[in-house]
């Protein structure tokens, strides 16, 4: 898949593009990793493809070739026997292992979401979604009646984004914040970094019903039941009052403006005086400046029908919202911090 001889530079231009069109096969193969648990299975020792394929109910001679494959990504290993081990690559595909590469990958590799994907042209076409095009329903409409899929989706947000909280509670001055309000906070990844690195602060974590139930064990295994509470409801309807900081974390870059406009009016209501309101986003570069943020602005597009920003135009979005931008902090990871009060 990849030339280590040729950097990508010295390549002509037909190969370059050639080589970005094969970019969502390596997925393809650590989704067929991932749904059949093969690291799981390998973490007690080498075995075979003919071994493996009993245990996965796989078709042995193609187990191996997917097993070969892997090993040429290097998340396998293969000994002269042919069997297979895992890599220090392939350990972080366990599923209890840390970084929650497992559940992003079966998310990011899954049939709803390529299926969503497909119709990405009806997206430019028509600025609607793919997703309801291919699954009837906008996609947080979807996962609320999918239970599972929700609770695996929201997995896979600690895995894609998580190397965002810890930058978030190093870049940002939380001086001054007592209680700060995670509003759209999922399991809570986000506020229980930052509360783990600020002693005498607390917190609320605000999400749907079926979230905030999922959101009570991660709290509890993090150490701060007694320092979060949660509360239930929609961000479409109301926020916690009372807070001295209002975080949303890749909650704006969801939805429409019409439905950001409803979020940040229904927060801007529950902010006392003095209060901030803090977006993390991946707030785009200006020009061909590369950013993963771009390629995420297309999934947006594609998939829950929302879109990422420059600076600018968060200052427009906030200032349509009833807010004033005072800062944009970058961290050291993609994200940055958007600061607001109200104007």
């Amino acid at each position: 898949m990849s030339r280590t001889t040729t950097t990508s530079a010295a390549m002509p231009p037909h190969v370059q593009l050639i080589e970005m069109s094969l970019g969502a096969w390596p997925t393809v193969l650590l989704h067929a990793a991932a749904k059949f648990g093969l690291a799981d299975h390998l973490a007690d020792g080498p075995m075979s493809a003919g071994e493996l394929a009993g245990l996965t109910t796989t078709h042995a001679p193609s187990l191996h070739r997917l097993m070969r494959s892997l090993a040429g990504l290097g998340v396998l290993t293969e000994d002269a026997q042919h069997r297979f081990s895992l890599t220090p690559l392939g350990e972080a595909l366990k599923s209890d292992a840390p970084g929650s590469a497992h559940a992003t990958i079966l998310t990011f590799g899954s049939d709803f979401f390529w299926r969503a994907l497909e119709y990405f042209p009806y997206s430019v076409e028509t600025g609607k979604t793919g997703f309801e095009k291919a699954m009837g329903k906008p996609v947080f409409d979807w996962l609320a009646e999918h239970p599972d899929k929700a609770s695996a989706f929201s997995e896979t947000m600690v895995g894609f984004h998580g190397r965002e909280p810890a930058a978030v509670a190093e870049a940002y001055d939380f001086a001054g914040v007592k209680v700060l309000v995670d509003v759209g906070g999922a399991t809570g990844n986000m506020i229980t970094t930052v509360l783990a690195s600020h002693a005498d602060m607390r917190g609320v974590l605000f999400d749907l019903p079926h979230v905030v139930n999922d959101a009570q064990g991660f709290i509890a295994a993090r150490g701060l039941t007694d320092r979060i509470t949660t509360q239930a409801g929609s961000f479409f309807d109301t926020a916690p009052a009372g807070g001295d900081a209002y975080l949303l974390s890749h909650i704006i870059h969801d939805w429409s403006e019409e439905q950001c406009l409803t979020i940040l009016g229904n927060v801007r209501k529950a902010m006392k005086p003095g209060a901030r309101l803090l977006l993390v986003e991946m707030v785009l570069p200006q020009g061909d400046t590369p950013h993963p943020g771009k390629m995420l602005d297309m999934v947006m597009l594609a998939i829950p029908g929302g879109q990422e920003r420059t600076e600018e135009e968060y200052r427009a979005l906030l200032t349509k919202a009833g807010f004033s931008l005072t800062r944009v902090v970058p961290t050291a990871s993609a994200v940055s911090v958007v600061e607001a009060v109200v104007a």
